[in-house]
Formats: C-alpha cells, structure tokens, sequence
C-alpha cells in the first residue's frame, strides 16, 4: 500500500486502484486508534455523499471504528459535507468523517477528516493519524457483525438532513425567498446537495436533480467550464436573478448573475463583504486565501476591517476561523464560510445568504457587483495547472527559491512573498502565483490583472518561461 498522504481537501485516490476497500480499513483503523488514545468516549459522525461505493466504503469505516469501541453516528442516505460538520458540532461529537472526493473527477472517491470543531480538521491531528497507518492494520470486516454493532448501541442512525434544514431556517427567512418571486436556477451537479435544495426551496428550477455517480462524465466541480448547460439556461430565461452550482458535497459555489456572466468564488467573496459589512454594518475579520484576489485588501480597508491570509486550502482558514473573530472566509477555489455559522465552506448556506442579500437591499446580483468594482475596480483571474515529473516540479520550486525569475515575458517582477507557493508582484498591479501542489506532481500557477485576457496571457507566458527553465 502506498503512503497515505491527506492534502487540503483530505486523503483522495483512484477507485479501485489506490482508494479500495483494503486502503480505507487501514485509515479507518488508524482514525479508531487516534481517537481511542485521544478521548475517553470517542464519538464520531460519518457520511456519504452520491460518489460510487459510497455507501460501501462508509460501511466499512463505522464497522471498524464501532468495533474498537467508537461510537459512530451515521445518516440513512448520501449527506453533503457541510451537513456532518454541523452534525458534529451539534453532537459534540470527538470529529467527523466525509466519505467523499469533493470535485474531483469521477472515477475518484476520498476519506476527508473533520475535527470537533466543525471545521477541516488541523494539520496536527492530521498528520498524527497519518503515522499511524500501517500495512500492519489487518481487519478482517467479515468478522465484524453490523447488526451486532448495532444492538451494542455502537452504531446510531441520525437523520443529519433535519438537523440542517433547520439551521438553515433558524438562520435565513426562507419563507419569504420562496414567496418573494426572486427566480433562480440550482446546478446540483448530480451531488449530495440535491435532498435539501429539494426540501428548502420546492419551487426552485434545479438541473442535474438526480443520482448519478457518473456525474455524466463531467467532473462536480463549479468551475465555467463545467457549467454550459447552468450558462445556456441563464442566457435564456431572462427572468432568473441569478444561477447557482454547487459542487458534489455542496462545499464549493460559483454563480451566474442574471446576464449569464461568470462570478468565480473571488468576485463572490468581495460581493458578500460588501453585503455583510456595508449594507449590514457588521463586523469581524475577513479570511482569504493565498491565491485569491488581491482586491480583498481594497475592499477591507474601504470598511475598515482587518484582512488575514491563509495558506491554500480550508484547513488552514478553519483554524483561523476557531482563533480570530471572523466575519466571513473564502478562497478562489469555491469555497466560503461564515463565522457566525461554521468553520467548514458551504455552497446551500452561502446561496441562502446571496438570497438574503438581494432580497434586503433590493438590488440585483449585476448592482451589488457593479457597487464592489465601484470600490475594487474591475479585474480579471485566471489559473492552470501544468503536470510535470517530479524533478521538473522540484526544479521550478528551486528556481523560485533562488529568485531565477526576474519576470514572465513582458511582465517585469517588482517583488515576492512566501506564504503558500511564491506570489510574484508585476508591473502594473498584476500578480502571479506559483504554487506546488502538496499532493500530486503539478505547479499550480494563479494570476490577477485588470482583465481576463491579460490575466491568461500572464498564465500563458509563465508556463513558456518555467518550462524552459525546468
């Protein structure tokens, strides 16, 4: 068995191929192990969303934890992401555990750790369960009764759905969405999301509203080019306020203004400081991730509020959000959190705060992000992601060390940061950032402009100049 490595979004493999039934017993027996060593009545909460072998592999997983003494608190169907954490938190369980891939493509499936908190569980803990995989962890799961777990009072079934959709109506006036005749359309992607969505908005237009672990072959990730068919249906029905996606735990968003023009997580972000802080008049902290817009800063100082950096991905931005008092988090990879709400990003929560937002101040999604690019100015963002052999990615990551890149075509460097990867600042407000990622044999590459199409051309004329230098 190849080393298990937990990256950002958790542990992810290949089907059948590195993510089997035999991986995920080892990483489940070592998470029994943890929590047995860590707490004295070890409880944790675990689902599924609509990946293939879900349901499989969580069974797996609870007969494991249960027969070490574990309680395990488990939903009767798929659950989205953002519902166990809160599940955790309500039941004060010890953490959780999300059988799910997030948007990565189909033929994948993951093993993500959520901590006490209800947010990304924290490096530490992580990397204290990593060490405890072994190819020693032998389990023999026919061994292992259910029925006997069960009766034991080791495994409970919870109904997580309910839990959620009453926070969501505790916190939100969904009433008043649903009856306010604010029209918009849901790209569920064939996820986890559906069910609530479902449940909360029953006249809500919601395409890919089935179960599919093919996702049709189109990865459940909420980026533009994963989204014609959301694109196509906005540009048509003029009538909607806006077009919604959400990834397949329903963790990650991106819109479409009632236009059909794009509005990526970076946009999003500044619209919904905008909404909280100056429409609201709220307060608090803004989290933003390494590679998301620079913007961030010019809208925090507009309203006067302090802004912190994270590191790529939410495990380092969940926990800020347990340290600082924070108003709002997000990163340019879809995800948003909110402080008075859960450490954990979550798409339906966010969606529901978009409603909200348009349904108090009256104004559009297109005015609210004219009144942002009124305070930010216009911008454009762009990323890619170059696979490379890892002496070519060592040789990139060495050659920013040692400060070779002096700039990228036209594009002159004036200075850098290390924060998370090297964040090279151009001539003319620009930025570039070169990041390698922390699982897999790529250089992430992100890059900020005063429009798209310079943006790319920054993304364009570095892969030239690394490729040559690697």
């Amino acid at each position: 068995m190849d080393r298990v490595i937990f990256g950002s979004d958790g542990w992810k493999g290949i089907i059948a191929k590195e993510f089997t039934i035999a991986s995920v017993s080892k990483v489940a027996y070592a998470t029994s192990l943890w929590l047995t060593r860590k707490y004295k009545s070890p409880s944790v909460v675990v689902g599924f969303d609509c990946r293939f072998g879900g349901e499989m592999f969580l069974e797996a997983v609870v007969k494991i934890l249960a027969s070490k003494g574990v309680r395990v608190f488990i939903p009767e169907r798929f659950v989205s992401t953002p519902a166990v954490s809160l599940g955790v938190k309500k039941l004060k369980a010890s953490c959780g555990i999300m059988i799910s891939a997030c948007n990565a493509p189909v033929n994948y499936n993951g093993y993500r750790l959520i901590g006490s908190h209800g947010g990304s569980m924290f490096e530490k803990d992580v990397k204290d369960i990593e060490n405890l995989i072994s190819d020693d962890n032998e389990v023999d799961l026919e061994l292992l009764n259910w029925n006997s777990l069960l009766e034991q009072g080791l495994i409970h079934y919870i109904n997580l759905e309910t839990i959620y959709l009453k926070e969501i109506k505790d916190t939100f006036p969904v009433d008043e969405i649903n009856k306010s005749g604010i029209r918009f359309i849901v790209d569920v992607m064939y996820g986890s999301g559906q069910n609530i969505i479902n449940k909360l908005l029953p006249d809500c237009t919601v395409i890919h509203n089935e179960v599919n672990p093919a996702f049709k072959g189109i990865p459940p990730d909420p980026v533009y080019k994963n989204l014609h068919e959301l694109d196509e249906l906005m540009i048509k029905n003029k009538n909607m306020a806006f077009g919604l996606a959400m990834d397949g735990d329903a963790d990650r968003i991106a819109l479409f203004d009632s236009y059909g023009n794009f509005i990526d997580a970076n946009l999003l972000l500044l619209i919904l400081i905008h909404y909280l802080a100056g429409y609201k008049q709220m307060k608090g902290d803004i989290v933003a991730g390494f590679s998301s817009t620079e913007k961030a800063h010019i809208i925090c100082s507009h309203y006067g509020l302090k802004l912190i950096h994270s590191k790529t991905g939410f495990r380092e931005i969940s926990k800020i959000m347990t340290e600082e008092n924070i108003l709002i988090a997000g990163e340019e990879s879809g995800r948003i959190a909110f402080g008075r709400f859960l450490p954990q990003c979550d798409a339906i929560y966010t969606g529901f705060m978009i409603c909200q937002a348009l349904l108090e101040t009256g104004k559009s999604l297109k005015e609210l992000k004219d009144e942002v690019y009124s305070i930010t100015g216009t911008f454009g963002y762009e990323k890619a992601e170059i696979e490379l052999n890892r002496m070519h990615r060592n040789k990139i990551v060495e050659n920013c060390k040692n400060g070779v890149y002096k700039g990228f075509g036209e594009y002159k460097v004036e200075r850098y940061v290390t924060l998370d990867g090297y964040k090279y600042y151009l001539t003319g407000n620009r930025w570039l950032l070169i990041r390698a990622s922390e699982t897999e044999h790529t250089i992430c590459l992100y890059a900020e402009a005063e429009n798209a199409d310079i943006a790319k051309d920054i993304i364009n004329q570095t892969i030239v100049i690394i490729e040559k230098s690697a």
